[in-house]
C-alpha cells in the first residue's frame, strides 16, 4: 500500500503538497494529519469533501510498504503516526525544500531542492508528465506557493516558484480565495498601527455581509497601510475594511473586501481615487479626519452589489426521504442520483439529514437494515430562500455541516450544498451571471434562421404553454445550431411537468396524431403539416452499472440538462409566451461555443455512457472544435469501457460519424483516443489508415458513377483492421448482409492473383463481375492504381452490359445447358465491354466457335 503524509501543524504547502502528490501517484492514500494550522482547519471545513483524504484509523499501517513524505524529509515531524510505520519494509520517496537536517529519513528517493515552497516541486513534475489541473487545485497549490513564499516576498523565494504560480493562474488560479485564507508578517510598527486601528474599528452589518470602517492619526508617515488594511480584513472577520488614517498633514484611505459583492471603486472616486473593486485607495491632501470619515460613512452604501441568495443556487425540487427508509435504499439512492446526502421528511416536516457519511458508518457496523432514523442527524440548521451566500458559508463553517434545506412556510423549498457554495465562490462567471442576470434573447435569430412553418409551430406551442400552465423549452442541437447558423429542423422540447399531457394538448389545439412511449414519459406529436415534435418531460437518468442504458424519472431543467452529454448541448430556450426565445445555459455552453471546444459536464459522463466519446470525436470534425484538455484526459481514460457497449450502439454512432464530412480525420483522431486499439487494430497503422480513406474519398469524388451512393460507413470502419490483417475481427459489427458481403469481398479480392494488371475494361470483368462496387473502390484506393480509369470504366459500363444472347438463344444454336452456358455469357460480356461485339448476328458469329 501506498500512502502520502506531510508534517504535523500542517500548512498550506503541505496541504497543497499532499494533494499534488496524489495526482502525482494516482493509487496512493493521502492521510492528513489532525493537527493543522487555524487557516487550514477553517480551509478544509469548507472544501474537505473536495478532496480524496483518508483518516489514520481506515489505514491498514502493516500493510504500508511506500511512503511518499512532503514537505519534510523527517519521519519524527509525523507526530504519533512514525510508531505504527513499519520502517523496516518501508520505500520512502521525499519531496521537500527545507535544508537537511540531523533526523531525515533514510529514503529511497529525495527530490529536495531550494525553492520557497514544496508544492512547486511537485508542480514542475505535473508539467513535466502533462497532468491536468483543475481551477480549485490550481488554486490550492497557489496557497502553498503564496504563503510559504510570502506572496512572492521572502527571501527564498525563487524564478521557479514564479514560474509554477504562471502556471497556476493559466489554470485559473483564484487570488481571491488565496487572499483569503493567506497570511502576512508586519513590522513593529506596523503591528501598533494595526492594534490601534482595531482597537477603533466600528462595525457594521448590511444585507448579510460586514463592514469595518476605523479611523485614527498618527505623527509621521508610515508605508504599508495596504498591508495593515488586509491584515485586519483577516483578524477582523469582516468582507470589507476602509481604513482612514492622517498621517502628518494628508488623510490615507485604503479599501479591501473579500467578497465578490464588494466594489470599492465607486467609494473611492468620491476622494479622487481608485484601484480594482476589491482593492483600491485615495489620499485627501490637507483634510481633516473626521470629515473625511464621515464622508466614507456617507457612501458607504455604494461599495455593496447585490446578494446572491439561496434561492438562486438551491437545488428544487429537493429529494426526500421519509425516516423507515432503510441505510441500503438509502445508499443505492444517493448512488443512483449522485447525492451525498438527503433530508429526511416526515408527515411533511422537515426531521433531520442522513448523509453519506452516516450510512458508512452504518453499514461498516453491518447496519444495511436498519432504519435511517437512527443515524440522521437531527434539528438540521436551515435557511430561507433569501439567505445570502455571505450567511450560508459562515454556516457551514460554523456548524462543520455540508448542506442548508431551505425552508419557506414550514416546508422544505430546495437544499443548498457545500458544492453549490463552492461553484460560486470559484466561478467568476457564474457569480457575475447570478448577481447581474443578463439573458440572452434569441427570439428574432429565431425568426431569421428557422424556416417559417417551423417558427409558426413554435409559436402556437407557446400558446399551449401558456393555457397548460407549464414551462415549456426548445432544447438540443437546434438551440446550438442557431450559435452557429446552422440549419436543423429536429424540434426537441422539453416540459417541466408531463410531456405526454402536454403531447396530447397539442394536438387537442392544433390537430394530428400522437405516439406515446409511456416508460420514458415521451411522446411524438406529428403536426398536420407533417413535420414531428418530440416532447419530454424534464427528466434525470441514472445508470445502474457503467455503459448500460440509463433509467430515467422526472425532475426539473436544470436536471435534465445536466444528464446531457456536453456543455454545448445542455442549453435550451423558453418558449412561454412572456419569455419566448430566453436562453437558459447553466453550464456555459455559449461560452464552450465561442472557444470552440467540447467540454463534458462531469467526470464520470463517459463512465457511463462511452458512447458519447464517439459523439465528442463527431462534433470535433463537424464543427472543427477541440476536447479540452480535461474532457480528451477523461475520454483516453474511459475508452476500454467502449468494449462494454453493444455492437448494436457502437454501430449506430459510427453511422452517425462517418456521414460527416471528414471521415480520413475520424479515423485519425479516433487512433489518438485509442478505439481502434480496443479492438484489435495495430496503433502504428493510423497513417496509412488515414491516407487510404483520404485516397477512397478522392476516388469517389473523381468519378460520377460512385457517387450515385454515398460511400457505406463501413467501408471507413473496416480500413484500420484491413491495414492490420486483420478484417475479421470488423465482422463483429457487420450488421447486415450487404456488410458481410463486404469483408468477404476485400478478402477474396486480396487472394485473387493478377487482376490489378488486366489492361482491357472486358478483361476485368473475368475478375471482378462478382463483386460489389464498394469493395472495388476500397481496394483500388487503398494505394496509387495505375489502371485506375480502366477499372472505373468497366464499373460503369458493367451495370448497363445489353443482353444480346439469352440461354434460349444458346439451345436454338444447338448447345446443351450447362456449365458452359455460364461461360459462354460471361465470355460474351466481356467481349462486349471490350467493344468486340455490338450486335446480336455478331454474336452469333462469335458463337460458332463453341459449336
Amino acid at each position: 500500500m501506498q500512502i502520502i503524509m506531510s508534517h504535523v501543524n500542517t500548512d498550506f504547502d503541505a496541504l497543497s503538497s499532499l494533494i499534488a502528490a496524489k495526482k502525482l501517484y494516482p493509487d496512493a492514500r493521502v492521510v492528513i494529519p489532525n493537527e493543522q494550522t487555524a487557516p487550514v482547519r477553517q480551509f478544509l471545513t469548507i472544501y474537505r469533501d473536495t478532496f480524496d483524504l483518508t483518516e489514520d484509523h481506515q489505514i491498514e499501517w502493516e500493510e504500508v510498504t511506500d511512503l511518499i513524505l512532503v514537505d519534510t524529509a523527517s519521519l519524527s515531524r509525523l507526530g504519533n503516526y512514525t510508531k505504527k510505520l513499519n520502517q523496516d519494509k518501508l520505500n520512502i520517496t521525499v519531496y521537500d525544500h527545507h535544508p537537511p537536517g540531523s533526523n531525515d529519513a533514510d529514503a529511497d528517493k529525495r527530490v529536495v531542492e531550494p525553492v520557497g515552497a514544496t508544492v512547486t516541486l511537485l508542480i514542475e513534475k505535473m508539467i513535466e508528465q502533462k497532468i491536468p489541473v483543475s481551477s480549485f487545485e490550481a488554486t490550492l497549490f497557489g496557497l502553498g506557493i503564496y504563503t510559504d513564499t510570502g506572496s512572492f516576498t521572502f527571501p527564498n523565494t525563487t524564478d521557479r516558484d514564479f514560474q509554477a504560480a504562471s502556471f497556476l493562474m493559466k489554470n485559473n488560479m483564484n487570488l481571491e480565495i488565496i487572499q483569503r485564507f493567506a497570511d502576512y508578517k508586519l513590522t513593529p510598527d506596523q503591528q501598533n498601527l494595526l492594534n490601534q486601528l482595531f482597537r477603533r474599528a466600528k462595525t457594521f452589518h448590511k444585507d448579510g455581509l460586514k463592514f469595518i470602517v476605523s479611523a485614527c492619526q498618527i505623527d509621521v508617515y508610515l508605508r504599508e497601510l495596504a498591508t495593515i488594511t488586509d491584515k485586519l480584513l483577516d483578524i477582523s472577520g469582516a468582507d470589507t475594511v476602509v481604513t482612514v488614517v492622517k498621517m502628518e498633514k494628508n488623510v490615507h484611505i485604503v479599501g479591501r473586501g473579500n467578497s465578490e459583492r464588494i466594489d470599492l471603486t465607486p467609494l473611492l472616486k468620491k476622494f479622487d481615487g481608485g484601484g480594482h473593486p476589491q482593492a483600491g485607495s485615495a489620499t485627501v491632501k490637507r483634510s481633516g479626519l473626521d470629515d473625511v470619515v464621515e464622508q466614507v460613512n456617507r457612501h458607504l452604501d455604494l461599495i455593496l452589489k447585490p446578494a446572491i441568495t439561496a434561492e438562486d443556487i438551491m437545488t428544487s425540487p429537493v429529494k426526500m426521504i421519509p425516516p423507515d427508509t432503510k441505510i441500503e435504499e438509502a445508499g443505492r439512492m444517493m448512488y443512483r442520483y449522485g447525492h451525498s446526502g438527503y433530508p429526511v421528511v416526515e408527515d411533511g416536516k422537515l426531521i433531520g439529514i442522513i448523509t453519506r457519511r452516516d450510512l458508512d458508518k452504518a453499514n461498516h457496523h453491518g447496519l444495511g437494515h436498519a432504519p435511517i432514523k437512527a443515524y440522521m442527524s437531527r434539528n438540521p440548521v436551515t435557511i430561507r430562500p433569501e439567505t445570502t451566500i455571505e450567511e450560508m458559508q459562515k454556516l457551514i463553517i460554523d456548524n462543520n455541516i455540508g448542506r442548508l434545506p431551505v425552508m419557506e412556510d414550514g416546508e422544505p423549498v430546495g437544499i443548498v450544498t457545500r458544492t453549490n457554495i463552492i461553484e460560486v465562490l470559484h466561478s467568476q462567471k457564474l457569480s457575475d451571471r447570478l448577481r447581474q442576470p443578463e439573458v440572452r434573447n434569441l427570439k428574432n435569430e429565431m425568426k431569421r434562421q428557422l424556416p417559417a412553418r417551423t417558427y409558426s409551430m413554435l409559436d402556437d406551442i407557446s400558446r399551449t404553454a401558456e393555457h397548460a400552465g407549464v414551462p415549456v423549452y426548445l432544447i438540443g442541437g437546434i438551440v446550438r445550431d442557431l450559435f452557429l447558423e446552422r440549419p436543423n429542423e429536429d424540434i426537441d422540447i422539453v416540459v417541466e411537468g408531463s410531456g405526454i399531457d402536454f403531447a396530447n394538448h397539442l394536438q387537442a389545439d392544433y390537430g394530428g396524431s400522437v405516439k406515446i412511449h409511456e416508460n420514458f414519459g415521451t411522446a411524438t406529436w406529428h403536426h398536420p403539416s407533417k413535420l414531428s415534435i418530440d416532447v419530454t418531460s424534464a427528466r434525470v437518468e441514472y445508470y445502474d452499472r457503467p455503459a448500460s442504458l440509463p433509467d430515467v424519472e422526472l425532475s426539473t431543467l436544470n436536471e435534465d440538462l445536466y444528464r446531457r452529454d456536453f456543455t454545448i448541448n445542455s442549453m435550451a430556450l423558453c418558449l412561454n409566451p412572456d419569455i419566448f426565445g430566453d436562453l437558459v445555459d447553466p453550464f456555459k455552453g455559449q461560452s464552450d461555443l465561442r472557444s470552440k471546444t467540447i467540454k463534458v459536464l462531469h467526470n464520470l459522463s463517459f463512465i457511463e455512457d462511452p458512447t458519447r466519446i464517439l459523439r465528442a470525436v463527431r462534433f470535433e470534425t463537424r464543427f472543427n472544435f477541440l476536447m479540452d484538455k480535461q474532457t480528451e484526459s477523461l475520454a483516453l481514460n474511459s475508452m476500454a469501457r467502449m468494449k462494454d457497449l453493444s455492437a448494436h450502439r457502437i454501430v449506430e454512432e459510427m453511422k452517425r460519424m462517418f456521414k460527416d464530412e471528414k471521415p480520413p480525420e475520424t479515423i485519425r483522431r479516433l487512433f489518438e483516443l485509442q478505439f481502434w486499439q480496443q479492438f484489435g487494430a495495430d496503433d502504428d497503422i493510423r497513417e496509412e489508415s488515414f491516407v487510404h480513406a483520404s485516397r477512397m474519398d478522392m476516388v469517389y469524388d473523381r468519378h460520377p458513377h460512385f457517387q450515385s451512393n454515398k460511400i457505406s460507413w463501413f467501408d471507413y470502419f473496416v480500413i484500420p483492421f484491413y491495414h492490420s490483417g486483420k478484417s475479421h475481427l470488423a465482422k463483429t459489427f457487420a450488421l447486415t448482409r450487404q456488410n458481410n458481403k463486404f469483408l468477404q469481398d476485400i478478402r477474396d479480392l486480396t487472394e485473387i492473383d493478377g487482376w490489378e494488371k488486366t489492361e482491357g475494361v472486358g478483361d476485368f470483368h473475368r475478375f471482378l463481375k462478382d463483386f460489389t462496387d464498394d469493395a472495388i473502390l476500397f481496394f483500388i484506393s487503398k494505394e496509387h492504381f495505375e489502371n485506375e480509369d480502366i477499372i472505373v470504366s468497366y464499373v460503369e459500363k458493367r451495370h448497363d452490359i445489353p443482353p444480346i444472347l439469352t440461354g434460349e438463344d444458346l439451345i436454338q444454336q444447338g448447345l446443351k445447358p450447362g456449365r458452359q452456358f455460364r461461360e459462354i455469357l460471361m465470355e460474351l460480356d466481356v467481349a462486349v465491354l471490350n467493344g468486340e461485339i455490338k450486335t446480336k448476328e455478331a454474336a452469333l458469329e462469335w458463337l460458332d466457335k463453341y459449336r
